[in-house]
């Protein structure tokens, strides 16, 4: 079944932003720390992750606004670290302790899909931005299968 309209160009401005998302991350420059690390060689920067996707969990969450929640749920991914390291975070053990495991994108678009097929509202990226460009490609895989509900950038507010 074709893409609507609106899904095929986000899936094609998605991928058309992929070598250029891969270009920041070779020299990270994602946030506004830009501290210019080698994450594709394995360095570590601000963020202390790789270029890998480091994921602590995703969820079918209700602890969210109720504009998120709704009735089912907010298909809330929480990626681990955080460039902002807030002293008192509210999830600290994942942003700051860097707790997860690495996926790739394809993993992510299968979570994100597995949401939607749990009833999830909406996709809740929670602290995305040192991952984008893995987000981003993740997300041109799921829209290819037929991800069709609202993408929130869960941030912290440095970005």
């Amino acid at each position: 079944m074709p893409m609507p309209d609106d899904t095929q160009e986000r899936f094609t401005l998605a991928r058309s932003r992929l070598n250029d998302l891969r270009t920041l991350v070779a020299d990270c420059r994602l946030c506004p720390r830009e501290c210019r690390v080698k994450r594709y060689k394995g360095e570590l920067g601000e963020c202390g992750l790789p270029a890998e996707l480091r994921i602590h969990s995703p969820q079918l969450h209700h602890g969210e606004e109720p504009e998120l929640s709704g009735q089912r749920g907010s298909g809330t991914i929480f990626f681990s670290s955080c460039n902002l390291a807030c002293l008192y975070c509210q999830n600290c053990d994942i942003s700051q302790l860097r707790r997860g495991l690495l996926y790739t994108a394809e993993d992510l678009a299968e979570m994100m899909l597995t949401l939607k097929k749990q009833g999830a509202h909406n996709i809740n990226l929670v602290t995305p931005t040192p991952q984008v460009h893995g987000i981003v490609e993740a997300l041109a895989i799921a829209w290819e299968e037929g991800l069709d509900i609202p993408i929130v950038y869960n941030t912290g507010g440095y970005d």
